[in-house]
Protein backbone atom coordinates (compact mmCIF):
# COMPACT_ATOMS: atom_id res chain seq x y z
CA UNK A 1 0.00 0.00 0.00
CA UNK A 2 3.02 2.28 -0.46
CA UNK A 3 2.51 5.74 -1.98
CA UNK A 4 6.20 6.51 -2.52
CA UNK A 5 6.40 5.69 -6.25
CA UNK A 6 6.26 9.00 -8.17
CA UNK A 7 3.52 7.91 -10.58
CA UNK A 8 1.29 6.94 -7.65
CA UNK A 9 1.95 10.31 -6.08
CA UNK A 10 1.07 11.99 -9.37
CA UNK A 11 -2.32 10.28 -9.41
CA UNK A 12 -2.95 11.14 -5.79
CA UNK A 13 -2.15 14.80 -6.45
CA UNK A 14 -4.48 14.65 -9.44
CA UNK A 15 -7.22 13.28 -7.16
CA UNK A 16 -6.59 16.03 -4.60
CA UNK A 17 -7.21 18.64 -7.30
CA UNK A 18 -10.60 17.20 -8.27
CA UNK A 19 -13.67 19.36 -7.83
CA UNK A 20 -16.24 16.90 -6.54
CA UNK A 21 -19.79 18.20 -6.88
CA UNK A 22 -22.40 15.89 -5.41
CA UNK A 23 -25.41 18.03 -6.22
CA UNK A 24 -28.20 16.84 -8.47
CA UNK A 25 -28.26 17.94 -12.10
CA UNK A 26 -31.85 18.96 -12.91
CA UNK A 27 -33.21 20.75 -15.98
CA UNK A 28 -29.84 21.96 -17.22
CA UNK A 29 -28.05 22.89 -13.99
CA UNK A 30 -26.79 21.76 -10.61
CA UNK A 31 -29.20 21.92 -7.68
CA UNK A 32 -29.35 20.94 -4.04
CA UNK A 33 -32.06 18.59 -2.88
CA UNK A 34 -35.22 20.55 -2.17
CA UNK A 35 -35.11 19.35 1.43
CA UNK A 36 -31.51 20.51 1.78
CA UNK A 37 -30.58 17.02 3.01
CA UNK A 38 -27.24 15.49 2.08
CA UNK A 39 -25.44 12.17 2.26
CA UNK A 40 -21.75 11.73 2.97
CA UNK A 41 -19.60 10.36 0.17
CA UNK A 42 -16.67 8.45 1.68
CA UNK A 43 -13.76 7.02 -0.23
CA UNK A 44 -13.31 3.27 0.22
CA UNK A 45 -9.55 3.81 0.01
CA UNK A 46 -9.37 5.27 3.53
CA UNK A 47 -12.94 5.63 4.78
CA UNK A 48 -12.62 9.44 4.77
CA UNK A 49 -15.38 11.82 3.70
CA UNK A 50 -14.68 13.36 0.28
CA UNK A 51 -17.95 15.13 -0.63
CA UNK A 52 -21.60 15.62 0.19
CA UNK A 53 -24.32 14.25 -2.05
CA UNK A 54 -27.74 15.74 -2.55
CA UNK A 55 -30.16 13.38 -0.83
CA UNK A 56 -32.89 13.59 -3.45
CA UNK A 57 -36.34 12.27 -2.65
CA UNK A 58 -39.86 12.22 -4.08
CA UNK A 59 -40.09 16.02 -4.34
CA UNK A 60 -36.91 16.21 -6.42
CA UNK A 61 -38.11 13.31 -8.56
CA UNK A 62 -41.33 15.19 -9.31
CA UNK A 63 -39.35 18.23 -10.48
CA UNK A 64 -36.99 16.16 -12.62
CA UNK A 65 -39.77 14.08 -14.21
CA UNK A 66 -41.73 17.24 -15.04
CA UNK A 67 -38.64 18.71 -16.72
CA UNK A 68 -38.03 15.47 -18.60
CA UNK A 69 -41.62 15.38 -19.83
CA UNK A 70 -41.48 19.01 -20.97
CA UNK A 71 -38.30 18.37 -22.88
CA UNK A 72 -39.72 15.26 -24.49
CA UNK A 73 -42.94 16.95 -25.57
CA UNK A 74 -41.07 20.02 -26.81
CA UNK A 75 -39.32 17.73 -29.28
CA UNK A 76 -35.96 19.47 -29.60
CA UNK A 77 -34.38 16.09 -28.86
CA UNK A 78 -37.15 13.52 -29.24
CA UNK A 79 -38.11 14.72 -32.72
CA UNK A 80 -34.63 15.74 -33.85
CA UNK A 81 -33.26 13.95 -36.89
CA UNK A 82 -31.17 10.92 -35.89
CA UNK A 83 -28.19 12.57 -37.55
CA UNK A 84 -28.51 15.53 -35.16
CA UNK A 85 -28.60 13.30 -32.08
CA UNK A 86 -25.62 11.46 -33.57
CA UNK A 87 -23.65 14.71 -33.85
CA UNK A 88 -24.25 15.61 -30.19
CA UNK A 89 -23.42 12.14 -28.88
CA UNK A 90 -20.21 11.98 -30.91
CA UNK A 91 -19.22 15.31 -29.37
CA UNK A 92 -20.02 13.84 -25.95
CA UNK A 93 -17.82 10.81 -26.64
CA UNK A 94 -14.91 13.13 -27.37
CA UNK A 95 -15.56 15.20 -24.25
CA UNK A 96 -15.46 12.03 -22.15
CA UNK A 97 -12.13 11.13 -23.73
CA UNK A 98 -10.82 14.65 -23.12
CA UNK A 99 -11.71 14.32 -19.42
CA UNK A 100 -10.52 10.73 -19.12
CA UNK A 101 -8.06 11.21 -16.26
CA UNK A 102 -10.43 13.40 -14.24
CA UNK A 103 -13.27 10.89 -14.57
CA UNK A 104 -11.02 7.92 -13.87
CA UNK A 105 -9.54 9.50 -10.74
CA UNK A 106 -13.06 10.23 -9.54
CA UNK A 107 -14.02 6.57 -10.01
CA UNK A 108 -10.96 5.37 -8.12
CA UNK A 109 -11.50 7.80 -5.27
CA UNK A 110 -15.25 7.20 -5.02
CA UNK A 111 -15.59 3.51 -5.91
CA UNK A 112 -12.20 1.97 -5.10
CA UNK A 113 -11.44 0.69 -8.61
CA UNK A 114 -7.75 0.53 -9.55
CA UNK A 115 -6.82 3.53 -11.67
CA UNK A 116 -5.89 1.48 -14.73
CA UNK A 117 -9.26 -0.26 -14.63
CA UNK A 118 -11.02 3.06 -14.06
CA UNK A 119 -9.33 4.57 -17.11
CA UNK A 120 -10.45 1.57 -19.14
CA UNK A 121 -13.99 2.04 -17.87
CA UNK A 122 -13.99 5.68 -19.00
CA UNK A 123 -12.69 4.62 -22.41
CA UNK A 124 -15.53 2.12 -22.60
CA UNK A 125 -18.07 4.81 -21.73
CA UNK A 126 -16.82 7.02 -24.55
CA UNK A 127 -16.92 4.07 -26.94
CA UNK A 128 -20.51 3.33 -25.89
CA UNK A 129 -21.68 6.85 -26.69
CA UNK A 130 -19.90 6.61 -30.02
CA UNK A 131 -21.35 3.18 -30.84
CA UNK A 132 -24.97 4.28 -30.38
CA UNK A 133 -24.34 7.65 -32.00
CA UNK A 134 -23.09 5.91 -35.12
CA UNK A 135 -25.84 3.28 -35.02
CA UNK A 136 -28.95 5.39 -34.58
CA UNK A 137 -29.17 6.80 -38.10
CA UNK A 138 -28.83 3.29 -39.51
CA UNK A 139 -31.78 1.71 -37.69
CA UNK A 140 -34.43 1.24 -40.35
CA UNK A 141 -38.21 1.11 -40.04
CA UNK A 142 -40.30 -1.45 -41.91
CA UNK A 143 -42.95 -1.74 -44.57
CA UNK A 144 -45.06 -4.79 -43.82
CA UNK A 145 -46.22 -7.08 -46.63
CA UNK A 146 -49.96 -6.47 -47.00
CA UNK A 147 -52.57 -6.55 -49.74
CA UNK A 148 -52.05 -4.09 -52.64
CA UNK A 149 -54.82 -1.82 -51.33
CA UNK A 150 -52.97 -1.01 -48.09
CA UNK A 151 -49.64 0.30 -46.92
CA UNK A 152 -48.57 -0.75 -43.41
CA UNK A 153 -45.64 1.10 -41.85
CA UNK A 154 -43.90 -0.19 -38.72
CA UNK A 155 -41.89 2.58 -37.06
CA UNK A 156 -39.84 2.84 -33.88
CA UNK A 157 -40.60 5.75 -31.58
CA UNK A 158 -38.85 6.80 -28.35
CA UNK A 159 -40.68 5.46 -25.32
CA UNK A 160 -40.63 8.80 -23.44
CA UNK A 161 -39.20 9.44 -19.97
CA UNK A 162 -36.70 6.78 -18.91
CA UNK A 163 -35.37 6.25 -15.38
CA UNK A 164 -31.97 4.54 -15.38
CA UNK A 165 -31.17 3.17 -11.92
CA UNK A 166 -27.56 2.05 -11.92
CA UNK A 167 -25.09 0.33 -9.55
CA UNK A 168 -21.81 1.34 -7.96
CA UNK A 169 -19.46 -1.37 -9.21
CA UNK A 170 -18.95 0.18 -12.69
CA UNK A 171 -20.32 3.65 -11.96
CA UNK A 172 -19.90 5.20 -15.41
CA UNK A 173 -19.80 2.04 -17.52
CA UNK A 174 -23.15 0.61 -16.47
CA UNK A 175 -24.77 4.03 -16.69
CA UNK A 176 -23.65 4.62 -20.26
CA UNK A 177 -24.93 1.19 -21.31
CA UNK A 178 -28.37 2.68 -20.57
CA UNK A 179 -27.82 6.38 -21.24
CA UNK A 180 -26.34 6.00 -24.71
CA UNK A 181 -29.08 3.91 -26.39
CA UNK A 182 -31.87 5.72 -24.54
CA UNK A 183 -30.58 9.14 -25.60
CA UNK A 184 -29.78 7.99 -29.13
CA UNK A 185 -33.38 6.80 -29.51
CA UNK A 186 -34.70 10.26 -28.53
CA UNK A 187 -35.79 9.76 -24.93
CA UNK A 188 -35.44 11.97 -21.87
CA UNK A 189 -33.36 10.12 -19.27
CA UNK A 190 -33.11 10.51 -15.49
CA UNK A 191 -30.17 8.67 -13.95
CA UNK A 192 -30.34 7.57 -10.34
CA UNK A 193 -26.76 6.59 -9.38
CA UNK A 194 -25.99 4.34 -6.45
CA UNK A 195 -25.48 6.41 -3.32
CA UNK A 196 -22.15 4.63 -2.74
CA UNK A 197 -20.61 6.00 -5.98
CA UNK A 198 -22.44 8.96 -7.52
CA UNK A 199 -19.72 11.52 -8.17
CA UNK A 200 -18.59 10.47 -11.64
CA UNK A 201 -22.17 10.67 -12.91
CA UNK A 202 -22.85 14.10 -11.43
CA UNK A 203 -19.73 15.22 -13.34
CA UNK A 204 -20.82 13.42 -16.51
CA UNK A 205 -24.11 15.34 -16.42
CA UNK A 206 -22.25 18.62 -16.97
CA UNK A 207 -20.33 17.11 -19.89
CA UNK A 208 -23.57 15.93 -21.49
CA UNK A 209 -24.96 19.44 -21.17
CA UNK A 210 -21.76 20.89 -22.64
CA UNK A 211 -21.99 18.48 -25.57
CA UNK A 212 -25.42 19.89 -26.45
CA UNK A 213 -27.91 17.51 -24.86
CA UNK A 214 -30.83 19.88 -24.13
CA UNK A 215 -31.92 20.82 -20.61
CA UNK A 216 -34.30 18.25 -19.18
CA UNK A 217 -33.24 15.53 -21.61
CA UNK A 218 -30.58 14.21 -19.23
CA UNK A 219 -30.66 14.59 -15.45
CA UNK A 220 -28.90 12.97 -12.50
CA UNK A 221 -30.52 12.47 -9.09
CA UNK A 222 -28.28 11.23 -6.27
CA UNK A 223 -30.00 9.87 -3.19
CA UNK A 224 -30.95 6.70 -1.40
CA UNK A 225 -32.59 3.92 -3.33
CA UNK A 226 -35.55 3.80 -0.98
CA UNK A 227 -36.16 7.51 -1.59
CA UNK A 228 -35.22 8.64 -5.11
CA UNK A 229 -35.12 5.16 -6.65
CA UNK A 230 -38.48 4.10 -5.31
CA UNK A 231 -40.07 7.42 -6.27
CA UNK A 232 -38.91 6.96 -9.87
CA UNK A 233 -40.23 3.40 -9.91
CA UNK A 234 -43.65 4.50 -8.64
CA UNK A 235 -43.95 7.69 -10.70
CA UNK A 236 -46.93 7.75 -13.05
CA UNK A 237 -45.13 9.88 -15.64
CA UNK A 238 -42.03 7.69 -15.98
CA UNK A 239 -42.50 5.46 -19.04
CA UNK A 240 -39.67 2.99 -18.49
CA UNK A 241 -37.19 1.88 -15.83
CA UNK A 242 -33.87 0.29 -16.74
CA UNK A 243 -32.30 -1.19 -13.61
CA UNK A 244 -29.01 -2.90 -12.82
CA UNK A 245 -28.52 -4.16 -9.30
CA UNK A 246 -29.62 -6.89 -6.93
CA UNK A 247 -32.39 -9.35 -7.70
CA UNK A 248 -34.14 -8.30 -4.51
CA UNK A 249 -34.41 -4.67 -5.61
CA UNK A 250 -35.19 -5.64 -9.19
CA UNK A 251 -38.32 -7.41 -7.98
CA UNK A 252 -39.36 -4.24 -6.18
CA UNK A 253 -39.32 -2.33 -9.46
CA UNK A 254 -41.73 -4.86 -10.92
CA UNK A 255 -44.03 -4.18 -7.96
CA UNK A 256 -43.66 -0.41 -8.37
CA UNK A 257 -44.59 -0.67 -12.04
CA UNK A 258 -47.70 -2.67 -11.22
CA UNK A 259 -48.70 -0.23 -8.50
CA UNK A 260 -48.33 2.79 -10.78
CA UNK A 261 -48.69 3.04 -14.55
CA UNK A 262 -47.48 -0.38 -15.76
CA UNK A 263 -44.26 1.23 -16.99
CA UNK A 264 -41.83 -0.86 -18.96
CA UNK A 265 -39.18 -2.48 -16.75
CA UNK A 266 -35.91 -4.08 -17.80
CA UNK A 267 -33.69 -5.74 -15.23
CA UNK A 268 -30.07 -6.85 -15.11
CA UNK A 269 -29.75 -8.40 -11.69
CA UNK A 270 -27.57 -10.78 -9.73
CA UNK A 271 -25.49 -13.73 -10.80
CA UNK A 272 -23.69 -16.79 -9.51
CA UNK A 273 -21.97 -17.70 -12.71
CA UNK A 274 -20.51 -21.20 -13.24
CA UNK A 275 -17.09 -21.58 -14.85
CA UNK A 276 -17.09 -25.21 -16.03
CA UNK A 277 -13.73 -26.90 -16.56
CA UNK A 278 -13.81 -30.36 -18.10
CA UNK A 279 -11.01 -32.89 -17.98
CA UNK A 280 -10.03 -32.27 -21.62
CA UNK A 281 -9.66 -28.50 -21.09
CA UNK A 282 -6.03 -28.55 -22.15
CA UNK A 283 -3.64 -25.91 -20.83
CA UNK A 284 -4.64 -25.76 -17.16
CA UNK A 285 -2.35 -22.84 -16.45
CA UNK A 286 -4.29 -20.74 -18.96
CA UNK A 287 -7.57 -21.98 -17.50
CA UNK A 288 -6.41 -21.04 -14.01
CA UNK A 289 -5.38 -17.56 -15.15
CA UNK A 290 -8.83 -16.90 -16.59
CA UNK A 291 -10.54 -18.50 -13.59
CA UNK A 292 -8.72 -16.07 -11.30
CA UNK A 293 -9.56 -13.17 -13.58
CA UNK A 294 -13.21 -14.19 -13.74
CA UNK A 295 -13.47 -14.35 -9.96
CA UNK A 296 -11.25 -11.49 -8.80
CA UNK A 297 -11.45 -8.73 -11.42
CA UNK A 298 -12.97 -5.57 -9.94
CA UNK A 299 -12.51 -7.12 -6.48
CA UNK A 300 -15.22 -9.66 -7.40
CA UNK A 301 -17.78 -6.84 -7.41
CA UNK A 302 -19.25 -7.93 -10.72
CA UNK A 303 -22.60 -9.55 -11.43
CA UNK A 304 -21.08 -11.86 -14.06
CA UNK A 305 -18.19 -12.88 -11.80
CA UNK A 306 -17.19 -16.51 -12.31
CA UNK A 307 -17.64 -17.22 -8.64
CA UNK A 308 -18.36 -20.96 -9.03
CA UNK A 309 -15.52 -23.00 -10.52
CA UNK A 310 -17.14 -26.32 -11.45
CA UNK A 311 -14.32 -28.78 -12.15
CA UNK A 312 -14.20 -32.40 -13.26
CA UNK A 313 -12.63 -34.41 -10.44
CA UNK A 314 -9.75 -35.79 -12.51
CA UNK A 315 -8.09 -32.37 -12.81
CA UNK A 316 -9.41 -30.58 -9.73
CA UNK A 317 -6.35 -30.79 -7.49
CA UNK A 318 -3.98 -29.52 -10.16
CA UNK A 319 -6.32 -26.75 -11.24
CA UNK A 320 -6.94 -25.54 -7.67
CA UNK A 321 -3.18 -25.38 -7.07
CA UNK A 322 -2.74 -23.28 -10.21
CA UNK A 323 -5.69 -20.99 -9.39
CA UNK A 324 -4.22 -20.28 -5.95
CA UNK A 325 -0.91 -19.42 -7.59
CA UNK A 326 -2.61 -17.08 -10.07
CA UNK A 327 -4.59 -15.39 -7.30
CA UNK A 328 -1.30 -13.75 -6.32
CA UNK A 329 -1.63 -11.57 -9.42
CA UNK A 330 -4.81 -10.13 -7.88
CA UNK A 331 -3.44 -9.22 -4.49
CA UNK A 332 -4.61 -5.87 -3.13
CA UNK A 333 -2.50 -2.80 -3.85
CA UNK A 334 -2.79 0.97 -3.82
CA UNK A 335 -5.66 1.80 -6.21
CA UNK A 336 -3.70 4.80 -7.51
CA UNK A 337 -0.80 2.55 -8.54
CA UNK A 338 -1.24 1.75 -12.26
CA UNK A 339 0.15 -1.74 -11.59
CA UNK A 340 -2.57 -2.57 -9.06
CA UNK A 341 -5.21 -5.08 -10.17
CA UNK A 342 -7.32 -5.31 -6.97
CA UNK A 343 -8.55 -2.22 -5.17
CA UNK A 344 -10.96 -1.53 -2.33
CA UNK A 345 -14.44 -2.89 -1.79
CA UNK A 346 -17.06 -0.17 -2.03
CA UNK A 347 -17.69 0.40 1.70
CA UNK A 348 -17.40 -1.10 5.15
CA UNK A 349 -20.81 -2.74 4.91
CA UNK A 350 -19.77 -4.64 1.79
CA UNK A 351 -16.43 -5.62 3.31
CA UNK A 352 -18.17 -6.99 6.39
CA UNK A 353 -20.63 -8.86 4.16
CA UNK A 354 -17.79 -10.55 2.27
CA UNK A 355 -15.95 -11.49 5.46
CA UNK A 356 -19.20 -12.86 6.92
CA UNK A 357 -19.53 -15.14 3.89
CA UNK A 358 -15.97 -16.35 4.42
CA UNK A 359 -16.97 -17.34 7.95
CA UNK A 360 -20.13 -19.02 6.65
CA UNK A 361 -18.10 -21.06 4.17
CA UNK A 362 -15.66 -22.25 6.80
CA UNK A 363 -18.47 -23.19 9.17
CA UNK A 364 -20.22 -25.16 6.42
CA UNK A 365 -17.12 -27.29 5.87
CA UNK A 366 -15.60 -25.73 2.76
CA UNK A 367 -11.79 -25.74 2.79
CA UNK A 368 -10.19 -22.30 2.69
CA UNK A 369 -7.04 -22.54 0.53
CA UNK A 370 -6.28 -18.86 -0.11
CA UNK A 371 -7.11 -15.45 1.32
CA UNK A 372 -10.15 -14.94 3.51
CA UNK A 373 -8.90 -11.95 5.48
CA UNK A 374 -9.01 -8.17 5.53
CA UNK A 375 -5.92 -6.51 4.10
CA UNK A 376 -4.22 -3.26 5.19
CA UNK A 377 -6.65 -2.34 7.99
CA UNK A 378 -4.25 0.42 9.08
CA UNK A 379 -5.22 2.35 5.92
CA UNK A 380 -8.81 2.67 7.11
CA UNK A 381 -9.88 1.31 3.71
CA UNK A 382 -11.99 -1.70 2.81
CA UNK A 383 -9.66 -4.32 1.33
CA UNK A 384 -10.12 -8.12 1.24
CA UNK A 385 -7.62 -10.63 -0.11
CA UNK A 386 -8.59 -12.85 -3.08
CA UNK A 387 -10.19 -15.89 -1.47
CA UNK A 388 -10.48 -19.48 -2.71
CA UNK A 389 -12.59 -22.24 -1.15
CA UNK A 390 -12.17 -25.88 -2.23
CA UNK A 391 -14.46 -28.85 -1.44
CA UNK A 392 -17.57 -26.71 -1.83
CA UNK A 393 -20.97 -28.36 -2.12
CA UNK A 394 -23.28 -26.53 -4.51
CA UNK A 395 -25.96 -26.41 -1.80
CA UNK A 396 -23.79 -24.29 0.48
CA UNK A 397 -24.68 -20.62 0.87
CA UNK A 398 -21.33 -19.54 -0.58
CA UNK A 399 -22.26 -21.46 -3.75
CA UNK A 400 -25.86 -20.22 -3.98
CA UNK A 401 -25.83 -16.60 -2.81
CA UNK A 402 -24.22 -13.68 -4.59
CA UNK A 403 -21.33 -12.51 -2.41
CA UNK A 404 -20.17 -9.65 -4.65
CA UNK A 405 -16.60 -9.88 -3.47
CA UNK A 406 -13.35 -11.73 -4.27
CA UNK A 407 -14.53 -15.19 -3.20
CA UNK A 408 -14.23 -18.24 -5.47
CA UNK A 409 -15.93 -21.56 -4.70
CA UNK A 410 -14.47 -24.71 -6.28
CA UNK A 411 -17.15 -27.37 -6.79
CA UNK A 412 -16.31 -30.91 -7.98
CA UNK A 413 -18.25 -32.59 -10.81
CA UNK A 414 -18.22 -36.22 -12.00
CA UNK A 415 -18.50 -35.46 -15.71
CA UNK A 416 -19.93 -32.95 -18.20
CA UNK A 417 -23.54 -33.85 -17.48
CA UNK A 418 -23.00 -33.46 -13.74
CA UNK A 419 -21.26 -30.13 -14.36
CA UNK A 420 -24.27 -28.86 -16.33
CA UNK A 421 -26.61 -30.01 -13.55
CA UNK A 422 -24.55 -28.10 -10.98
CA UNK A 423 -24.27 -25.04 -13.23
CA UNK A 424 -28.04 -24.81 -13.65
CA UNK A 425 -28.76 -25.48 -9.96
CA UNK A 426 -29.12 -21.79 -9.10
CA UNK A 427 -31.80 -19.14 -9.31
CA UNK A 428 -29.47 -17.04 -11.48
CA UNK A 429 -28.62 -17.22 -15.15
CA UNK A 430 -26.44 -14.29 -16.15
CA UNK A 431 -23.23 -15.83 -17.49
CA UNK A 432 -21.27 -19.07 -17.65
CA UNK A 433 -18.23 -20.64 -19.31
CA UNK A 434 -17.09 -24.07 -20.45
CA UNK A 435 -13.54 -25.22 -21.06
CA UNK A 436 -13.07 -28.17 -23.42
CA UNK A 437 -11.09 -29.02 -26.57
CA UNK A 438 -14.00 -31.02 -28.00
CA UNK A 439 -16.15 -28.84 -30.26
CA UNK A 440 -19.17 -31.11 -29.91
CA UNK A 441 -18.98 -30.95 -26.12
CA UNK A 442 -18.54 -27.18 -26.29
CA UNK A 443 -21.76 -26.80 -28.28
CA UNK A 444 -23.70 -29.32 -26.22
CA UNK A 445 -22.76 -27.86 -22.86
CA UNK A 446 -23.16 -24.21 -23.91
CA UNK A 447 -26.66 -24.98 -25.17
CA UNK A 448 -27.57 -26.86 -21.99
CA UNK A 449 -26.46 -24.13 -19.59
CA UNK A 450 -29.20 -21.61 -18.84
CA UNK A 451 -27.40 -18.29 -19.06
CA UNK A 452 -27.49 -15.14 -21.16
CA UNK A 453 -23.80 -15.39 -22.07
CA UNK A 454 -21.73 -18.57 -22.32
CA UNK A 455 -18.02 -18.23 -23.00
CA UNK A 456 -16.08 -21.16 -24.46
CA UNK A 457 -12.41 -21.51 -23.53
CA UNK A 458 -12.28 -17.99 -22.13
CA UNK A 459 -13.99 -15.82 -19.54
CA UNK A 460 -15.30 -12.27 -19.29
CA UNK A 461 -14.71 -11.31 -22.91
CA UNK A 462 -17.04 -8.62 -24.28
CA UNK A 463 -17.82 -6.35 -27.19
CA UNK A 464 -20.38 -3.58 -27.61
CA UNK A 465 -21.83 -5.38 -30.62
CA UNK A 466 -23.09 -8.35 -28.58
CA UNK A 467 -25.97 -8.21 -26.06
CA UNK A 468 -25.58 -8.69 -22.32
CA UNK A 469 -28.29 -9.81 -19.93
CA UNK A 470 -29.66 -12.76 -18.05
CA UNK A 471 -32.02 -15.68 -17.74
CA UNK A 472 -34.13 -16.60 -14.71
CA UNK A 473 -33.74 -14.29 -11.71
CA UNK A 474 -30.79 -12.54 -13.30
CA UNK A 475 -33.39 -10.46 -15.09
CA UNK A 476 -34.59 -9.76 -18.61
CA UNK A 477 -33.88 -7.26 -21.35
CA UNK A 478 -30.46 -6.67 -22.85
CA UNK A 479 -27.79 -4.01 -22.52
CA UNK A 480 -25.29 -3.38 -25.32
CA UNK A 481 -25.70 -4.13 -29.05
CA UNK A 482 -28.55 -2.90 -31.21
CA UNK A 483 -30.89 -5.05 -29.11
CA UNK A 484 -30.62 -2.48 -26.29
CA UNK A 485 -32.63 -0.04 -28.41
CA UNK A 486 -35.64 -2.34 -27.99
CA UNK A 487 -35.90 -1.26 -24.33
CA UNK A 488 -36.09 2.41 -25.17
CA UNK A 489 -38.40 2.37 -28.18
CA UNK A 490 -41.88 1.15 -28.95
CA UNK A 491 -43.32 -0.03 -32.24
CA UNK A 492 -46.10 1.83 -33.98
CA UNK A 493 -48.10 0.43 -36.88
CA UNK A 494 -49.54 2.99 -39.29
CA UNK A 495 -52.06 1.46 -41.69
CA UNK A 496 -52.88 3.44 -44.80
CA UNK A 497 -55.90 2.49 -46.87
CA UNK A 498 -54.99 2.96 -50.56
CA UNK A 499 -58.51 2.28 -51.87
CA UNK A 500 -60.14 5.39 -53.28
Amino acid sequence: MSTTTPIIGDWRRHAERLTLDGRAFIDGGYADALSGATLEARTPLTGERIADLAACDEADVDVAVAAARRAFEHGAWSRAAPAERKRVLLRLAELVRDHRDELAATITLDAGRPITAARGEVDGAADTFQFYAEAIDKVLDEVAPTQPTALALVTREPIGVVAAVVPWNFPIGMATWKLAPALAAGNSVIVKPAEQASLVLTRLAALMHEAGVPAGVQQVLPGRGEDAGQALGRHHDVDAVAFTGSTEVGKLFLIYAGQSNMKSVSLECGGKSPNIVLADAGDLDRVARFAALGAFVNQGEMCSSGSRLVVEEAIRDELVERVVAHSAAWQVGDPFDPATTSGALIDETQMDRVLDYVAVGRTAGARLVAGGERVAPESGGYYVAPTVFDDVDNGMRIAQEEIFGPVLSVIPARDADDAVRIANDTMYGLAAAVWTRDVTTAHRVSRAVRAGTVWVNTYNQANLAVPFGGYKQSGFGRDKSLHALEKYTQLKTTWLNLEV
